[in-house]
C-alpha cells in the first residue's frame, strides 16, 4: 500500500526505481525482437499452405482417376471392336452387316473422344502438378525457416526467461509501492514511446527522453525535488541525476 506521507522526492524515486525495472523489460523485447510475431505468421501461413497443397493432392488425384477412366473406356472399346470385327464373319444379311459397321465406328468415335479427353486432361494434370510441386516447396521452406526461428527463440526465451519472470515480479512490487496518480500518468507516458521512457534524467541540459533543452531554472527545480515536474515537449516525468542516493525512509 501506498504512503501518502512520502516526500516528493521519495516518490520520484520509487517512480524512477519502477522505470529501470520496466527498462530491463524492455531490453529482453527487443532481445527477443520480432521473433514471436514472426514464428506466429509463419505458423499461420504454413496452415494456409498446407491447406493449398492438400486441394491441389485432391485436384491431381481426381485428374489421374479421370485419366484412368477414359483408359478403361478404350480398353472397353477396343474390345468391343475386337468382338464385333469376328461378328462380321458370320453376318447373315446386310442388315446385320450394316449394324455391325454403325456399332464398330461408334466404338472407334468412342476410342477417339477418350484420347482427346486424356490429352487434354494430362495437360491439366501437368499445369496442377506443377503448381503443386512449387506450392510444396514453399510449404517446405516455410518449414524449415519456422524450424531455425523456434530454436532461436526457444535459446533466447531460455537465456531471459527467467530473469524476465523475476523482473515482472520486481516490477509489479514496485508499481504497489508508487502513488496511484503518478502510475497513472506513468503508463500513459510509457505506452506513448516505443522506447517505454516516462521518466528520464536530465543530461546536457537536456530532457533525457527528446533531448529538448530544458531551462537552468527549471533544472534547479528538478534538483530540489519539491514537486514533479514534466517536460513540456514530450510530458516525460523529470528527474536529476543524483535521484538514486535518495533513501525511503518511510
Amino acid at each position: 500500500m501506498v504512503n501518502t506521507e512520502l516526500t516528493v522526492a521519495e516518490k520520484l524515486k520509487l517512480l524512477y526505481d519502477l522505470q529501470l525495472i520496466d527498462s530491463e523489460i524492455d531490453e529482453i523485447a527487443i532481445l527477443k525482437g520480432e521473433l514471436p510475431m514472426e514464428v506466429r505468421d509463419l505458423e499461420d501461413e504454413i496452415v494456409g499452405l498446407e491447406t493449398r497443397v492438400q486441394r491441389l493432392e485432391n485436384n491431381v488425384e481426381d485428374i489421374e482417376k479421370e485419366v484412368s477412366r477414359h483408359h478403361g473406356n478404350i480398353k472397353e472399346a477396343e474390345a468391343l471392336i475386337e468382338r464385333y470385327e469376328k461378328q462380321m464373319d458370320n453376318v447373315k444379311n446386310n442388315r446385320e452387316y450394316d449394324a455391325l459397321q454403325k456399332e464398330l465406328e461408334l466404338q472407334r468415335l468412342e476410342i477417339q473422344l477418350s484420347e482427346k479427353k486424356i490429352r487434354e486432361t494430362t495437360g491439366i494434370k501437368a499445369n496442377k502438378q506443377e503448381t503443386l510441386n512449387a506450392a510444396t516447396e514453399r510449404l517446405n521452406n516455410k518449414k524449415a525457416d519456422l524450424e531455425v526461428k523456434k530454436v532461436e527463440l526457444e535459446k533466447i526465451i531460455e537465456k531471459t526467461e527467467s530473469d524476465e519472470q523475476k523482473l515482472i515480479k520486481k516490477s509489479e512490487k514496485a508499481r504497489k509501492k508508487v502513488e496511484a496518480r503518478l502510475l497513472k500518468a506513468y503508463d500513459r507516458v510509457r505506452t506513448s514511446y516505443r522506447n517505454g521512457l516516462a521518466v528520464v534524467t536530465v543530461s546536457r541540459n537536456s530532457c533525457g527522453g527528446c533531448f529538448n533543452k530544458i531551462p537552468p531554472q527549471v533544472q534547479l527545480e528538478i534538483g530540489m525535488r519539491k514537486k514533479v515536474i514534466a517536460c513540456e515537449h514530450c510530458g516525460r516525468v523529470l528527474v536529476d541525476d543524483n535521484i538514486m542516493d535518495v533513501e525511503i525512509t518511510k
